[in-house]
């Protein structure tokens, strides 16, 4: 209770202190900078390296993989038909194409699983969100905005990142079982112990609504597919056909069913791709995705009674 609690204060005093101007017009910039490289990346060496590697992680880290994958097939066949701009394409793709898996989906899970759920958190957020958004999202968004961005530069960029150099460390302690001193581990831990109200404080203060006008169709038709129909589908495929269960695979359905991620909504607003919509869609979706994320849960443990 205590961490549901802590969860809509933080998002409430983001949210305040942007109206009362006692926070700074950009002042989320710095604290999204802090929550990436030192948080997450404190996250990863403080739980990857504890994860028992086997096929089964295969499915959270596959997770953002298909968010994008069928986010580009969905929108490029839906904005033709509904005669879209490039640009309204490109922001529907990143927008819906990738989830909050860490700044919203970590004190989600944290709240339903525990402690134990955030190692699956990191699995969906670092081999999964994070590379997919730095390889399929920089040429996505780089394409439709008709940017040129080469191969050399990507790989670059994903190799200077910090979270994504933490993560491969942490993965290398943990196929060689090496123990990281307890004295360094709980820095880890408390380092990552800042990732909740950091990120739920900057996501609170970059909340805005404004009218819908021309956007009210494109809206609806990228939270139908983020918040409903690709959740749909991961629900379908790992607990109907390939009949998986557990806490693992609870958490990589309910990670799917994240709201918008805030970085590819940047991301595509960096590029030109409807920033006004980005903006939209973050303040609509992200408050939504609580709503459709608690029916969401509530459908998974029925089924789960049921024995689906």
């Amino acid at each position: 209770m205590s961490n549901i609690i802590l969860l809509f204060l933080c998002l409430f005093l983001g949210f305040f202190l942007r109206k009362t101007k006692l926070f700074p017009e950009n002042g989320h910039l710095a604290l999204n900078s802090f929550v990436i490289n030192i948080s997450l990346s404190a996250l990863s060496l403080y739980y990857i390296p504890k994860i028992a590697l086997n096929f089964q992680v295969l499915f959270p880290v596959m997770v953002p993989w298909l968010n994008i994958i069928l986010a580009v097939l969905f929108f490029s066949f839906l904005g033709k038909k509904m005669n879209w701009s490039k640009s309204l394409i490109g922001a529907l793709i990143m927008c819906a194409g990738f989830g909050n898996t860490s700044f919203v989906g970590i004190p989600v899970i944290q709240s339903l699983y525990g402690e134990s759920g955030l190692k699956t958190v990191m699995l969906v957020d670092q081999p999964g969100s994070f590379v997919a958004l730095s390889t399929l999202g920089i040429t996505i968004a780089s394409f439709y905005s008709g940017d040129k961005i080469g191969i050399t530069q990507i790989i670059q960029k994903i190799l200077k990142f910090p979270p994504f150099i933490a993560f491969v460390i942490a993965v290398i302690l943990n196929i060689f079982s090496v123990a990281i001193p307890v004295q360094i581990d709980e820095v880890f831990a408390k380092l990552g112990a800042t990732t909740v109200p950091l990120a739920l404080v900057s996501v609170g203060s970059q909340l805005r609504w404004q009218k819908l006008d021309h956007d009210s169709k494109p809206l609806f038709w990228g939270l139908l597919f983020k918040l409903i129909l690709f959740p749909t589908f991961i629900f379908t495929l790992y607990f109907l056909i390939l009949k998986q269960r557990g806490e693992m695979i609870e958490i990589s359905f309910l990670e799917s069913a994240m709201g918008p991620m805030v970085t590819a909504a940047i991301i595509a607003s960096a590029h030109r791709l409807e920033p006004k919509f980005c903006n939209l869609i973050l303040g609509v979706g992200i408050p939504l995705s609580f709503l459709t994320l608690t029916l969401w849960y509530l459908v998974m443990k029925y089924a789960g009674v049921l024995g689906m």
